[in-house]
């Protein structure tokens, strides 16, 4: 099996970007794609500015913690939701049904705000 790699949606705006640039034009479903990433990416999404970078340290930060290291796509998706509330972990948490105590969930949370305040 291969492994996937995870990206965030600004890595995405400007691959698209740069797309552009060299060939002067998008397809119709790369201009609907730019269009997402560059909403998902921006402020208005959850209120903070998703950087390539930020998301990187992140996801690295995350797939250190014992019980999320068998979940590289929950260490992606909390990257790139950057969650600053425990009620929100939780929801991410429960699509893949990671059990997680209190301050297991606190633990990220502090992880995610280190990374973007």
């Amino acid at each position: 099996m291969t492994e996937r790699e995870y990206t965030d949606y600004a890595s995405v705006r400007d691959a698209l970007l740069d797309a552009q640039g060299r060939r002067g034009f998008l397809s119709y479903e790369q201009k609907l794609a730019l269009q997402h990433a560059e909403w998902a990416a921006s402020d208005q999404r959850n209120g903070h500015k998703t950087d390539s970078k930020v998301y990187k340290v992140l996801y690295n930060s995350l797939m250190e913690i014992d019980k999320l290291e068998t979940h590289p796509d929950i260490c992606a998706k909390i990257a790139e939701m950057m969650p600053m509330s425990v009620e929100e972990v939780r929801s991410i948490l429960a699509s893949k049904r990671v059990p997680m105590d209190g301050g297991e969930i606190e633990h990220i949370v502090d992880t995610v705000r280190k990374q973007i305040l």
